[in-house]
Protein backbone atom coordinates (compact mmCIF):
# COMPACT_ATOMS: atom_id res chain seq x y z
CA UNK A 1 0.00 0.00 0.00
CA UNK A 2 2.88 2.64 1.02
CA UNK A 3 4.45 1.85 -2.41
CA UNK A 4 1.08 2.22 -4.49
CA UNK A 5 0.39 5.96 -2.15
CA UNK A 6 4.05 7.00 -2.91
CA UNK A 7 3.39 5.55 -6.27
CA UNK A 8 0.84 7.98 -7.15
CA UNK A 9 1.42 11.56 -8.38
CA UNK A 10 2.16 14.85 -6.21
CA UNK A 11 1.50 17.22 -8.82
CA UNK A 12 0.42 16.89 -12.08
CA UNK A 13 2.45 15.04 -14.55
CA UNK A 14 2.17 13.03 -17.91
CA UNK A 15 0.16 9.91 -16.43
CA UNK A 16 -1.99 12.51 -15.41
CA UNK A 17 -2.51 13.98 -19.00
CA UNK A 18 -2.52 10.48 -20.17
CA UNK A 19 -5.20 9.23 -18.07
CA UNK A 20 -7.57 12.76 -18.95
CA UNK A 21 -7.22 12.32 -22.91
CA UNK A 22 -8.10 8.54 -22.18
CA UNK A 23 -11.09 9.79 -20.54
CA UNK A 24 -12.82 11.89 -22.92
CA UNK A 25 -12.10 9.57 -25.34
CA UNK A 26 -13.96 6.47 -23.52
CA UNK A 27 -16.91 8.77 -22.83
CA UNK A 28 -17.30 9.92 -26.69
CA UNK A 29 -16.54 6.78 -27.63
CA UNK A 30 -19.45 5.12 -24.92
CA UNK A 31 -21.80 7.26 -27.03
CA UNK A 32 -20.64 5.88 -30.27
CA UNK A 33 -20.93 2.13 -28.86
CA UNK A 34 -24.54 3.15 -27.51
CA UNK A 35 -25.44 4.73 -30.66
CA UNK A 36 -24.22 1.27 -32.03
CA UNK A 37 -26.82 -0.34 -29.82
CA UNK A 38 -29.77 1.74 -30.48
CA UNK A 39 -29.01 1.61 -34.69
CA UNK A 40 -28.83 -2.00 -34.93
CA UNK A 41 -31.79 -2.78 -33.17
CA UNK A 42 -29.32 -4.24 -30.22
CA UNK A 43 -31.05 -2.24 -27.31
CA UNK A 44 -32.55 -5.45 -26.11
CA UNK A 45 -29.42 -7.53 -27.05
CA UNK A 46 -28.89 -8.39 -23.66
CA UNK A 47 -33.07 -8.42 -22.24
CA UNK A 48 -31.89 -7.61 -18.34
CA UNK A 49 -29.76 -6.04 -16.12
CA UNK A 50 -27.41 -6.03 -14.78
CA UNK A 51 -27.19 -9.60 -16.13
CA UNK A 52 -27.50 -9.96 -19.81
CA UNK A 53 -29.70 -12.68 -19.42
CA UNK A 54 -31.54 -14.50 -16.25
CA UNK A 55 -28.71 -16.60 -16.00
CA UNK A 56 -25.59 -15.20 -17.43
CA UNK A 57 -23.31 -12.12 -16.98
CA UNK A 58 -22.00 -12.41 -20.40
CA UNK A 59 -23.93 -12.80 -23.98
CA UNK A 60 -24.44 -16.00 -24.97
CA UNK A 61 -23.76 -17.53 -28.38
CA UNK A 62 -27.31 -17.65 -28.98
CA UNK A 63 -28.15 -14.26 -28.62
CA UNK A 64 -26.25 -13.70 -32.02
CA UNK A 65 -24.62 -10.44 -33.12
CA UNK A 66 -27.14 -8.30 -30.75
CA UNK A 67 -26.39 -9.39 -27.62
CA UNK A 68 -22.40 -9.24 -28.82
CA UNK A 69 -23.14 -5.51 -29.47
CA UNK A 70 -24.66 -4.56 -26.16
CA UNK A 71 -22.52 -6.30 -24.23
CA UNK A 72 -19.54 -5.04 -25.99
CA UNK A 73 -21.22 -1.44 -24.87
CA UNK A 74 -21.82 -2.83 -21.52
CA UNK A 75 -17.93 -3.59 -21.23
CA UNK A 76 -17.31 -0.25 -21.93
CA UNK A 77 -19.07 1.06 -19.28
CA UNK A 78 -16.42 -1.41 -17.19
CA UNK A 79 -13.29 0.31 -18.90
CA UNK A 80 -14.59 3.66 -17.97
CA UNK A 81 -15.42 2.57 -14.76
CA UNK A 82 -11.36 1.63 -14.53
CA UNK A 83 -10.97 4.78 -15.77
CA UNK A 84 -12.97 7.04 -13.32
CA UNK A 85 -10.79 5.42 -10.47
CA UNK A 86 -7.76 6.60 -12.01
CA UNK A 87 -8.41 9.64 -12.75
CA UNK A 88 -9.34 10.14 -9.16
CA UNK A 89 -5.78 8.56 -7.87
CA UNK A 90 -4.07 10.76 -10.22
CA UNK A 91 -5.54 13.73 -8.34
CA UNK A 92 -6.07 12.33 -4.89
CA UNK A 93 -2.91 14.11 -3.53
CA UNK A 94 -3.55 17.52 -5.06
CA UNK A 95 -6.74 18.41 -2.87
CA UNK A 96 -5.30 21.34 -1.39
CA UNK A 97 -2.86 22.67 -4.43
CA UNK A 98 -5.02 21.40 -7.08
CA UNK A 99 -8.57 21.28 -5.74
CA UNK A 100 -10.62 21.78 -8.98
CA UNK A 101 -8.96 18.79 -10.33
CA UNK A 102 -9.89 16.84 -7.00
CA UNK A 103 -13.71 17.76 -7.60
CA UNK A 104 -14.23 17.45 -11.46
CA UNK A 105 -12.49 13.98 -11.33
CA UNK A 106 -14.72 13.27 -8.27
CA UNK A 107 -17.87 14.55 -9.56
CA UNK A 108 -17.06 12.84 -13.26
CA UNK A 109 -16.31 9.72 -11.53
CA UNK A 110 -20.11 9.49 -9.24
CA UNK A 111 -21.43 9.92 -13.20
CA UNK A 112 -19.87 6.64 -14.53
CA UNK A 113 -21.82 4.16 -11.83
CA UNK A 114 -25.40 6.37 -12.44
CA UNK A 115 -25.22 6.22 -16.38
CA UNK A 116 -24.23 2.27 -15.46
CA UNK A 117 -27.76 2.19 -13.52
CA UNK A 118 -29.43 4.60 -15.71
CA UNK A 119 -28.78 2.00 -18.60
CA UNK A 120 -29.96 -0.69 -16.67
CA UNK A 121 -33.34 1.36 -15.81
CA UNK A 122 -33.08 2.04 -20.30
CA UNK A 123 -33.02 -2.01 -20.83
CA UNK A 124 -35.89 -2.98 -17.47
CA UNK A 125 -38.17 -0.11 -19.49
CA UNK A 126 -38.03 -1.46 -23.04
CA UNK A 127 -35.89 1.23 -24.56
CA UNK A 128 -38.82 4.10 -23.70
CA UNK A 129 -37.45 6.36 -25.65
CA UNK A 130 -37.24 9.57 -23.27
CA UNK A 131 -35.28 7.65 -20.55
CA UNK A 132 -32.89 6.67 -23.83
CA UNK A 133 -32.67 10.55 -24.17
CA UNK A 134 -31.89 10.71 -20.59
CA UNK A 135 -28.89 8.00 -21.01
CA UNK A 136 -27.55 10.38 -23.70
CA UNK A 137 -28.18 13.57 -21.60
CA UNK A 138 -25.95 12.14 -19.23
CA UNK A 139 -23.18 10.74 -21.07
CA UNK A 140 -22.82 14.53 -22.54
CA UNK A 141 -23.04 15.70 -19.44
CA UNK A 142 -20.10 13.63 -18.46
CA UNK A 143 -18.30 14.30 -21.84
CA UNK A 144 -18.70 18.59 -20.81
CA UNK A 145 -16.91 17.85 -17.37
CA UNK A 146 -14.35 15.35 -18.62
CA UNK A 147 -13.26 17.81 -21.17
CA UNK A 148 -13.17 20.78 -18.27
CA UNK A 149 -10.95 18.06 -16.06
CA UNK A 150 -8.66 17.80 -19.40
CA UNK A 151 -8.52 21.74 -20.23
CA UNK A 152 -7.82 22.28 -16.07
CA UNK A 153 -5.04 19.79 -16.32
CA UNK A 154 -3.33 21.75 -18.92
CA UNK A 155 -3.98 25.32 -17.44
CA UNK A 156 -1.75 27.46 -15.55
CA UNK A 157 -3.43 26.26 -11.77
CA UNK A 158 -4.35 29.52 -9.33
CA UNK A 159 -7.23 32.24 -9.77
CA UNK A 160 -8.21 33.13 -13.35
CA UNK A 161 -9.59 36.00 -14.78
CA UNK A 162 -11.42 36.88 -18.32
CA UNK A 163 -9.24 36.86 -21.05
CA UNK A 164 -11.71 38.08 -23.47
CA UNK A 165 -13.62 41.41 -24.06
CA UNK A 166 -16.95 40.82 -22.11
CA UNK A 167 -19.42 40.95 -25.59
CA UNK A 168 -17.00 38.14 -26.78
CA UNK A 169 -17.84 36.13 -23.40
CA UNK A 170 -21.48 36.96 -23.75
CA UNK A 171 -21.70 35.58 -27.31
CA UNK A 172 -19.38 32.29 -26.38
CA UNK A 173 -21.99 31.23 -23.38
CA UNK A 174 -24.77 32.30 -25.64
CA UNK A 175 -23.67 29.76 -28.22
CA UNK A 176 -22.75 27.29 -25.56
CA UNK A 177 -26.51 27.21 -24.46
CA UNK A 178 -27.83 26.66 -28.24
CA UNK A 179 -25.67 23.88 -28.42
CA UNK A 180 -27.29 22.54 -25.75
CA UNK A 181 -30.86 23.62 -27.22
CA UNK A 182 -29.79 21.64 -30.34
CA UNK A 183 -28.74 18.61 -28.67
CA UNK A 184 -31.53 17.95 -26.99
CA UNK A 185 -33.41 18.52 -29.89
CA UNK A 186 -31.37 16.35 -31.63
CA UNK A 187 -32.68 13.72 -28.87
CA UNK A 188 -36.30 14.27 -29.49
CA UNK A 189 -35.42 14.02 -33.72
CA UNK A 190 -34.09 10.76 -32.99
CA UNK A 191 -36.90 9.73 -30.73
CA UNK A 192 -39.61 10.40 -33.46
CA UNK A 193 -37.27 8.25 -35.99
CA UNK A 194 -37.18 4.75 -36.98
CA UNK A 195 -34.14 3.89 -34.87
CA UNK A 196 -35.29 2.73 -31.96
CA UNK A 197 -33.17 -0.01 -30.57
CA UNK A 198 -35.78 -2.47 -31.20
CA UNK A 199 -38.93 -3.20 -33.53
CA UNK A 200 -41.22 -3.21 -30.86
CA UNK A 201 -40.51 0.27 -29.33
CA UNK A 202 -42.65 3.07 -29.65
CA UNK A 203 -41.67 6.46 -31.26
CA UNK A 204 -42.66 9.82 -29.80
CA UNK A 205 -45.78 9.93 -32.07
CA UNK A 206 -44.60 13.67 -33.59
CA UNK A 207 -43.80 14.39 -37.48
CA UNK A 208 -40.39 13.34 -37.70
CA UNK A 209 -40.27 15.34 -41.08
CA UNK A 210 -41.49 18.78 -38.30
CA UNK A 211 -39.06 17.56 -35.55
CA UNK A 212 -36.06 17.43 -38.36
CA UNK A 213 -36.60 21.03 -39.40
CA UNK A 214 -37.72 22.24 -35.29
CA UNK A 215 -33.76 20.80 -34.92
CA UNK A 216 -32.40 22.33 -37.92
CA UNK A 217 -32.79 26.14 -36.22
CA UNK A 218 -30.86 25.64 -33.16
CA UNK A 219 -28.38 24.07 -35.34
CA UNK A 220 -28.13 26.62 -38.09
CA UNK A 221 -27.79 29.41 -35.17
CA UNK A 222 -25.36 27.57 -33.45
CA UNK A 223 -23.04 27.82 -36.46
CA UNK A 224 -23.87 31.46 -37.12
CA UNK A 225 -22.96 32.21 -33.73
CA UNK A 226 -19.99 30.28 -33.90
CA UNK A 227 -19.14 32.05 -36.91
CA UNK A 228 -18.95 35.14 -35.03
CA UNK A 229 -17.09 33.99 -32.69
CA UNK A 230 -14.08 32.77 -35.17
CA UNK A 231 -14.06 35.94 -36.73
CA UNK A 232 -13.90 37.59 -33.27
CA UNK A 233 -11.12 35.33 -31.82
CA UNK A 234 -9.03 36.56 -34.51
CA UNK A 235 -7.73 39.15 -32.52
CA UNK A 236 -7.50 37.90 -29.49
CA UNK A 237 -4.45 36.80 -27.98
CA UNK A 238 -3.02 34.89 -24.70
CA UNK A 239 -5.73 32.11 -24.92
CA UNK A 240 -6.16 29.14 -27.15
CA UNK A 241 -9.68 30.82 -28.24
CA UNK A 242 -8.69 31.23 -31.48
CA UNK A 243 -7.88 26.77 -32.10
CA UNK A 244 -10.67 25.96 -30.01
CA UNK A 245 -13.10 27.97 -32.25
CA UNK A 246 -11.97 26.64 -35.32
CA UNK A 247 -11.77 23.19 -34.31
CA UNK A 248 -15.69 23.84 -33.10
CA UNK A 249 -16.19 25.48 -36.79
CA UNK A 250 -14.87 22.55 -37.99
CA UNK A 251 -16.84 19.78 -35.80
CA UNK A 252 -20.03 22.04 -37.25
CA UNK A 253 -19.11 21.83 -40.59
CA UNK A 254 -18.95 18.21 -40.52
CA UNK A 255 -22.35 18.16 -38.00
CA UNK A 256 -24.14 19.44 -40.84
CA UNK A 257 -22.83 17.97 -43.80
CA UNK A 258 -23.68 14.91 -42.00
CA UNK A 259 -27.04 15.69 -41.34
CA UNK A 260 -28.17 17.07 -44.76
CA UNK A 261 -26.99 13.69 -46.27
CA UNK A 262 -28.71 11.31 -43.59
CA UNK A 263 -31.99 13.75 -44.11
CA UNK A 264 -31.85 12.94 -47.52
CA UNK A 265 -30.97 9.74 -47.83
CA UNK A 266 -33.82 7.99 -45.96
CA UNK A 267 -31.87 8.26 -42.26
CA UNK A 268 -29.09 5.59 -42.45
CA UNK A 269 -27.93 4.35 -39.30
CA UNK A 270 -24.35 4.67 -39.86
CA UNK A 271 -24.78 8.05 -40.52
CA UNK A 272 -27.04 8.70 -37.80
CA UNK A 273 -24.29 6.90 -35.38
CA UNK A 274 -21.54 9.42 -36.78
CA UNK A 275 -24.15 12.53 -36.30
CA UNK A 276 -24.03 11.38 -32.75
CA UNK A 277 -20.70 11.14 -31.79
CA UNK A 278 -20.04 14.51 -33.56
CA UNK A 279 -22.94 15.34 -31.25
CA UNK A 280 -20.95 14.52 -27.98
CA UNK A 281 -17.58 15.69 -29.95
CA UNK A 282 -19.39 19.00 -30.41
CA UNK A 283 -20.30 19.26 -26.42
CA UNK A 284 -16.72 18.81 -26.03
CA UNK A 285 -15.19 21.34 -28.47
CA UNK A 286 -17.77 23.98 -26.87
CA UNK A 287 -16.59 23.52 -23.56
CA UNK A 288 -13.26 24.43 -24.51
CA UNK A 289 -14.04 27.39 -26.10
CA UNK A 290 -16.41 28.19 -22.84
CA UNK A 291 -12.92 27.35 -20.85
CA UNK A 292 -10.61 29.09 -23.03
CA UNK A 293 -12.22 32.56 -22.15
CA UNK A 294 -10.39 32.80 -18.68
CA UNK A 295 -6.65 32.92 -17.88
CA UNK A 296 -4.56 32.50 -14.86
CA UNK A 297 -4.35 35.84 -13.06
CA UNK A 298 -1.13 37.27 -13.45
CA UNK A 299 0.88 37.33 -10.32
CA UNK A 300 0.97 40.93 -8.11
CA UNK A 301 4.22 41.37 -8.40
CA UNK A 302 4.94 40.61 -12.01
CA UNK A 303 1.88 43.16 -12.41
CA UNK A 304 3.58 45.69 -10.42
CA UNK A 305 6.58 45.89 -12.23
CA UNK A 306 5.05 45.88 -15.34
CA UNK A 307 3.48 49.11 -14.24
CA UNK A 308 6.88 50.31 -13.22
CA UNK A 309 8.25 49.81 -16.56
CA UNK A 310 5.34 51.45 -17.99
CA UNK A 311 5.81 54.88 -15.58
CA UNK A 312 9.58 54.83 -16.53
CA UNK A 313 9.49 54.25 -20.16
Amino acid sequence: MKRIIAWLPDRVDRRTKVVAWLYLAAQILLVTTGGAVRLTSSGLGCPTWPKCTADSFVNTPEMGIHGVIEFGNRMLGGVLAILAILAFLMVVKLLRSRRDLFWLAFVAGLGVPFQAVLGGITVLTGLTWWVVGLHFVTSIVLVVLTTVLLVRVYAVPGPRVRAVPGWYAAVAYVTSAVVGVTILFGIVTTGTGPHAGDAKTPRTGLNPELIEHVHAIPAYATFALTLVLVVGAWRITGTPVRRFTLLLLGVELVQIAVGLIQSNTGLPGVLVGIHMTLAATLAAMMTAVVMSLTAARRPATVEAGSAAEAVSA
